[in-house]
């Protein structure tokens, strides 16, 4: 997966315009149910916030892109956690993760609403939590507006410790040199 980023990171230098768009595909997989488990973009998107900081890519379209992908990833989980119901939960790839499925439903069971809300910030059942939702019957205009105000911060804070280790390494150079 390392060479997968590295790979990616190299094509984002190399041609700008399309950053925002695999931006927008990493934090839709990554948000997608079972495969968000796979895929890293929190590693990409760290990259891309120093890129940002650098002046090398324009911050508005990968934000965009970005919250684009994870609304839609969510909310493409949500709706096949409604269509399919618990059965989806028992699918042969969760069979090695059941304890992940466990602790999501545990963790919507008690919280709900705030459960999405913060379920995008907890790795590991960052793509489970929204088709748990939607097998447990949430409603899906509480749930639609989890997942915005979830990707709203989710987002901006996976760009920010590379934006910001770039103005720190900036401050660093410009302190050494006097």
């Amino acid at each position: 997966m390392e060479a997968l980023i590295e790979l990616l990171a190299e094509f984002i230098r190399q041609h700008h315009v399309w950053a925002g768009p695999i931006i927008g595909l990493m934090t839709f997989g990554e948000s997608m149910f079972v495969i968000g488990i796979l895929i890293p973009a929190t590693a990409l998107l760290l990259m891309t916030g120093g890129l940002v900081a650098s002046g090398t890519l324009p911050l508005l379209p990968i934000l965009l892109w970005g919250y684009a992908g994870a609304l839609l990833g969510d909310a493409l989980s949500f709706w096949l956690g409604r269509w399919m119901g618990p059965s989806v939960l028992r699918c042969k790839p969760l069979s090695t993760h059941r304890r992940t499925v466990a602790r999501a439903r545990l963790l919507f069971y008690r919280y709900g609403f705030y459960a999405v809300l913060l379920g995008r910030f907890l790795g590991p059942i960052r793509s489970t939590i929204p088709t748990v939702a939607g097998v447990m019957g949430m409603p899906e205009y509480k749930f639609q507006l989890a997942n915005l105000i979830s990707a709203l911060f989710w987002v901006p804070a996976l760009l920010t410790p590379g934006y910001m280790a770039i103005h720190a390494a900036d401050s660093f150079n410009l302190f050494k040199l006097f």
